[in-house]
């Protein structure tokens, strides 16, 4: 069972599937006669809610922002070397689905160094450019909730340290 006090309202929470959100409240409902305890949780982004039990929360995934240290060493990441891959697209693209909903930034950092494509490098598919926004997205969000900054900034710095490496 989740710990509550890990969790409290106004704290940023990351759910894997859906990513960044906020915790709005902790509400009790009465479901099938029993009390339940439920996390709100807000997603700006997607402008959806999300009523999770609290006995849930772990085995959901849901978790605590990274600490900064943490996010440094998936920006690190960033710096490397994608490796090109040979593999067919709909593998590939499955593999890098299953890294986003993992919600782990490592994860999606790796996912965003193997797509991106710099301006001289060839056009990518519409669906390697959906894959590659989702990551991204899923990425900034959290950088921006950890320096306190939109996450319009947040997309602005990965892809200056993208075009650097």
């Amino acid at each position: 069972m989740a710990k509550i006090s890990s969790f409290s309202c106004g704290n940023h929470v990351v759910y894997p599937a859906h990513g960044i959100g906020k915790i709005k409240s902790i509400e009790t409902h009465e479901i099938g006669g029993h009390a339940l305890e439920m996390f709100v949780i807000s997603f700006e982004k997607d402008r959806m809610t999300l009523r999770l039990p609290t006995s849930k929360a772990k085995t959901s995934g849901l978790r605590p922002v990274c600490t900064s240290k943490e996010m440094a060493n998936a920006i690190n990441g960033l710096k490397t070397r994608g490796r090109v891959r040979r593999s067919m697209w709909s593998r590939r693209a499955q593999e890098y689905e299953t890294k986003i909903n993992s919600g782990d930034p490592m994860s999606l950092a790796e996912v965003v160094r193997e797509l991106y494509r710099g301006a001289n490098q060839p056009e990518q598919s519409y669906s390697e450019r959906q894959v590659y926004q989702n990551a991204l997205h899923r990425l900034a969000g959290e950088i921006a909730a950890i320096e306190n900054i939109d996450t319009d900034h947040a997309i602005e710095k990965v892809e200056k340290i993208l075009e650097a490496a």
